[in-house]
């Protein structure tokens, strides 16, 4: 079930990348282009956070789905 909440993530993010070019493009309005960015980038780091392996060599990811057994 985490890996879609994750995958959607991602999705969402690129929307948000190609959403706020295609803003800025069309309208000039950069304040809201750079929001989505940033709000993009916020969520590829959460991704980061759950996937990318700690000291001991395990994603937290790996973690949740080894306790919910």
């Amino acid at each position: 079930m985490l890996d879609t909440v994750l995958s959607i993530t991602v999705l969402a993010a690129i929307a948000l990348f190609f959403g706020a070019f295609l803003l800025w493009r069309r309208t000039g309005n950069t304040k809201n282009a750079m929001l989505m960015v940033i709000l993009a980038l916020v969520a590829l780091v959460n991704v980061a956070i759950w996937t990318v392996p700690a000291a001991d060599g395990e994603a937290p990811l790996d973690k949740v789905e080894r306790g919910s057994r």
